[in-house]
Parts: structure tokens; C-alpha cells; sequence
């Protein structure tokens, strides 16, 4: 209930648990963390598990999950953009079918390249804080 109504003011909510218990309250907030000594254990109603061994590094993991919701709004962005380039080029004629080909796969590569390349800088990163 506590947690209902803080959303219901508009408030975000993190809600860290053991996922056992507290399965409503995890999922019933805007995001659920559960802490578990067992990593193999599997608890739906939560957004992501965290080792209870690792609960000091929890500011690293949110900074570390912040920038993977940073990142894909940059990687659909990136994609986005290539795409309207590259649709624009076709459009007027400067594209050949062939080139359209092999270009339309380097877009995914090109995401994938940059998504792996800033997550292990970032997490090379975090790992010296």
C-alpha cells in the first residue's frame, strides 16, 4: 500500500527485496530489485537480481544500469539516424539496390559496435570508483 500510493503521487519507487515475501511490492514499484544469496533462484516479480554478498556496490549498479538506459536511447537514436541518411540517399537515386544491401546489415553492426564499445569503457570505469 505504501508503495501504491507514494506512485500514486507521482513518485518513482525502488523497491530492493528478497523477492519471496515482498514479490508484490517488487513488482508493484517502478523498479524491483531483489537481493539473494542464491543467484540461481529466479523471482518474476523483480526488474534485475543483485548477489546479497554485493550489496555495497548497489550505487555502481544503478550508475551501471542508468547508463545502459542511456545507451539504448543512443543506440535507437544512432539507428535512427542512419537509417533517415541512408533512406534519404536512396530515395533520391544515389543508392544502388547492391550498395543498399550490404549497407542495411552495417547498421545493426554499427549499433552492436557501438553499444559493446562504450559498455566495457563505462564498465571499466565503474569497476576503478
Amino acid at each position: 500500500d505504501y508503495i501504491k500510493s507514494m506512485r500514486e503521487q507521482g513518485r518513482r519507487v525502488l523497491m530492493i527485496g528478497d523477492g519471496l515475501n515482498d514479490a508484490g511490492a517488487l513488482a508493484a514499484s517502478d523498479v524491483g530489485i531483489a537481493l539473494t544469496e542464491d543467484l540461481t533462484s529466479f523471482s518474476p516479480a523483480c526488474d534485475a537480481i543483485l548477489d546479497a554478498k554485493h550489496l555495497k556496490e548497489l550505487p555502481t549498479f544503478l550508475a551501471f544500469a542508468g547508463l545502459s538506459r542511456r545507451l539504448v536511447i543512443a543506440s535507437f537514436g544512432l539507428s535512427f539516424l542512419y537509417n533517415a541518411v541512408g533512406l534519404s540517399f536512396a530515395v533520391a537515386g544515389m543508392l544502388s539496390p547492391l550498395v543498399s544491401a550490404i549497407l542495411m546489415p552495417l547498421s545493426s553492426i554499427s549499433v552492436v559496435v557501438f553499444t559493446t564499445t562504450v559498455t566495457r569503457f563505462r564498465a571499466m570505469q565503474l569497476r576503478w570508483v
